[in-house]
């Protein structure tokens, strides 16, 4: 700790000990300042924002006591020490009371007061650090808690209100849900919401992803194990079941999960007891159950990829949510809560969007559903620098004229027997949408001169 970067304000009215403890203290680098009387000293207090005060407790012009306090309401983190004779003992430990950091008795030793001195701007500078660090770790936390918000639901479209009406209904009971949809809809945020409706709120809500574990690992994560069960198992892991006891367990991508694990949990919804890896011991499962899959159940049944008796136990409730290009409705208001969302994790002003950015927007078939929309905005939002959401801080795709998102997304027209002009208009379209609407790249990419290329343009009524 440097002492040159330390200010000490020295308050005594007798002048013999002000001038010993200035050239003390300044033949060990403290930068001091001196002050006879407490008026002179609030003085210095406010111009020169010392780190340590020293204070007599006995001024002319002010009671110490109450000097001190002075000291302490304006700049509560500056450090005090006492100056007092030995018939004023009392009063000092009164000021300990009071806010000062500690006392000393005149006469003292250089040593110690010197020692005390390093002591006080050392327990300073710990508060500092302390209360910086708190502040960081405020701002950490209220950052990530942004960041990691899920979305709320939104339920403007008529499809999605059904579903708010739906979840209203069978939410306070235990019966199990099954949710469908493409990945991004918000199957997980159907859940959340679900959950916090349900009479289970207060306790845990566990998720799961079945596609996310290897087959050989999935059975662990849900039953737990108990240690030596298997090769690596140092330790007992109680596993998610036990870890939505009371509470929600949360099943995503359930026709992942391997079929002779569908028929283990199948018994646990049955029976409601389980079994831990290696454990002879029964648990109590107590949870309300909660699937998802982004696969159509009617191809995950006929494909064998999720159990018909496992499904039928599941399905007492059925949510389907649909992609977001069938709920157009539902895009201003998601735009809206992620720019909101963005610009708050940021730190940066809420951004406007232009119309003809709200328009390429609304335009877009959002094959990626809620989450490709949210991370569209993320990086609007990171981009904008004026305030504003112009087409140029949208990404790449979402630029592109219809016909060529449609072509870049593989969702050109392919029913039916294709003629040749069906196939050279597909090339077209999809050359431009690899060169982003560039007609001389696209031109050289298909290996034609470029007024060839707009021939067949016109040809084929492609207008960029």
């Amino acid at each position: 700790m440097k002492t040159e970067n330390h200010r000490v304000l020295i308050i005594d009215d007798e002048r013999p000990v002000l001038m010993t403890l200035e050239a003390l203290l300044k033949r060990h680098d403290y930068q001091v300042d001196t002050a006879p009387t407490a008026a002179q000293g609030l003085k210095l207090l406010k111009s020169k924002s010392p780190t340590l005060v020293l204070l007599d407790l006995r001024l002319p012009d002010a009671d110490g006591l109450e000097m001190l306090e002075r000291i302490k309401s304006e700049l509560p983190e500056v450090q005090v020490i006492i100056l007092t004779a030995h018939d004023s003992l009392h009063n000092a430990i009164e000021s300990i009371k009071r806010g000062a950091y500690h006392f000393i008795s005149k006469p003292y030793a250089p040593e110690e007061l010197l020692s005390l001195v390093e002591k006080a701007l050392e327990k300073q500078f710990l508060v500092r650090k302390t209360e910086e660090l708190r502040e960081k770790t405020e701002q950490l936390e209220k950052r990530l808690e942004i960041a990691e918000a899920r979305p709320a639901p939104i339920f403007k479209s008529k499809p999605m209100q059904e579903i708010e009406e739906l979840i209203d209904a069978m939410a306070p009971s235990d019966a199990n849900v099954l949710i469908v949809g493409e990945s991004g809809v918000g199957k997980e945020v159907i859940a959340n919401t679900i959950h916090a409706r349900s009479r289970r709120a207060g306790q845990s809500l566990v998720k799961l992803n079945c596609a996310a574990f290897p087959q050989t690992m999935i059975e662990g994560e849900l039953f737990g194990y108990v240690k030596g069960a298997f090769t690596g198992a140092m330790h007992d892991f109680p596993g998610m079941i036990a870890a939505a006891n009371s509470g929600t367990l949360f099943l995503d991508e359930i026709s992942d999960m391997p079929a002779d694990l569908q028929t283990r949990f199948l018994r646990v919804l049955q029976e409601r007891e389980y079994r831990p890896l290696g454990s002879t011991q029964s648990m109590k499962a107590d949870f309300r159950a909660i699937a998802a899959s982004n696969r159509p159940i009617a191809r995950a049944l006929s494909e064998n990829r999720l159990r018909s008796d496992l499904y039928y136990r599941l399905n007492t409730f059925q949510i389907e949510v649909l992609p977001l290009r069938k709920r157009k409705e539902d895009v201003p208001p998601l735009i809206a809560q992620f720019v909101r969302q963005f610009a708050q994790q940021l730190g940066k002003p809420e951004p406007d969007i232009s119309p003809d950015a709200f328009q390429k927007l609304l335009d877009y078939a959002w094959p990626g559903n809620v989450r490709e929309l949210q991370n569209a905005i993320e990086y609007a939002v990171v981009l904008t620098r004026q305030g504003m959401i112009d087409i140029k801080e949208l990404p790449a795709e979402i630029q592109l004229p219809s016909a060529l998102q449609q072509a870049e997304l593989g969702a050109l027209p392919s029913g039916g027997v294709q003629t040749l002009d069906d196939l050279e208009r597909t090339a077209i379209l999809q050359a431009l949408a690899e060169c982003r609407g560039n007609k001389k790249k696209a031109a050289e990419l298909l290996g034609i001169q470029r007024p060839t290329l707009y021939n067949k343009m016109k040809r084929y009524a492609i207008e960029l």
